[in-house]
């Protein structure tokens, strides 16, 4: 025995080194990593607006990198209010709204990496699809200056299917065409952040099925994050990774669903029994913010 330990044992004192009670040392390996920071984050949000309405109060939600969240709600709670205020569009009155780290406004301009699909095509009648979808470059809204504009259009044309379609005008399209023109104006700057005021909401039934089809295949084969409003509760089942649902207006975030199903989406989802399941929890939740 050591004279350290003989002193402590004559003085009443055990070693710490045999104390049974002395909190473990930390395990030895590699650290854990620490969570992603979100993309974007709102704590205790309100927007109301010059008038004196309340369309949100205390909303909370994260969008991490990658990530498919829908936003359903009653009419008039927020849904799209909550998309214009994170695409710097719409000043909040309290709370905390980052996007990439960035206030909204600081994120539209200098980060410039998000971009928002609205309900209407709001394509621009005296240009050709070409230059509506090259707008965003031509306004500088590009991640590198060296990008080829050209060869990007193309490119995002490719991608919603209207190369053919280039240099027709607006109001030769179908309304199907029409949005899938605004899809590849969104996209033709490669967004890490795609905003969805629903889109595809005036389309028809088969119109719609087929751009929440290329939607989904364009989300699997690039990723950006993707925050959608929607109407429609399938829709929202079908494109999501989670669903927020909002209380009426003042809207506020009362509800999370994590979608468990495959990625992927296999073809026929919609009409299997978990496809199902999913749904009717959603419309319930839904059935009682209303």
């Amino acid at each position: 025995m050591s004279a350290a330990t003989t002193t402590d044992a004559a003085n009443g004192r055990q070693d710490p080194r045999q104390d049974p009670q002395r909190d473990p040392q930390p395990p030895h390996g590699p650290p854990q990593d620490p969570q992603p920071t979100p993309l974007v984050r709102a704590r205790d949000l309100d927007l109301r607006y010059p008038g004196g309405l309340l369309a949100l109060a205390g909303v909370a939600l994260e969008l991490h990198a990658g990530e498919f969240v829908a936003i359903v709600g009653p009419s008039g709670s927020g849904k799209s209010s909550l998309l214009r205020a994170i695409a710097g569009l719409t000043p909040t009155s309290r709370g905390e709204l980052r996007v990439a780290g960035l206030t909204p406004a600081h994120a539209r301009t200098r980060w410039a990496r998000a971009a928002f699909v609205f309900q209407d095509p709001t394509l621009l009648p005296w240009r050709s699809v070409r230059d509506n979808v090259a707008l965003p470059l031509e306004l500088g809204r590009s991640r590198s200056t060296t990008l080829d504009h050209r060869a990007e259009v193309d490119r995002a044309l490719t991608l919603v299917g209207l190369a053919d379609f280039a240099e027709v005008h607006p109001d030769q399209l179908s309304g199907g065409m029409r949005m899938r023109a605004s899809l590849a104006r969104a996209l033709v700057t490669r967004p890490e952040l795609l905003l969805l005021d629903e889109p595809f909401g005036a389309l028809d039934e088969l119109t719609r099925e087929r751009l929440d089809d290329e939607l989904l295949r364009l989300w699997q084969r690039d990723r950006f994050a993707a925050l959608a409003v929607t109407h429609n509760l399938a829709e929202a089942v079908l494109l999501a990774d989670r669903v927020l649902v909002l209380s009426p207006r003042p809207g506020r975030v009362i509800h999370q669903q994590a979608i468990e199903l495959p990625r992927p989406r296999p073809p026929g989802l919609q009409h299997t029994p978990e496809f199902a399941a999913q749904l009717a929890t959603l419309r319930a939740r839904v059935q009682e913010s209303a």
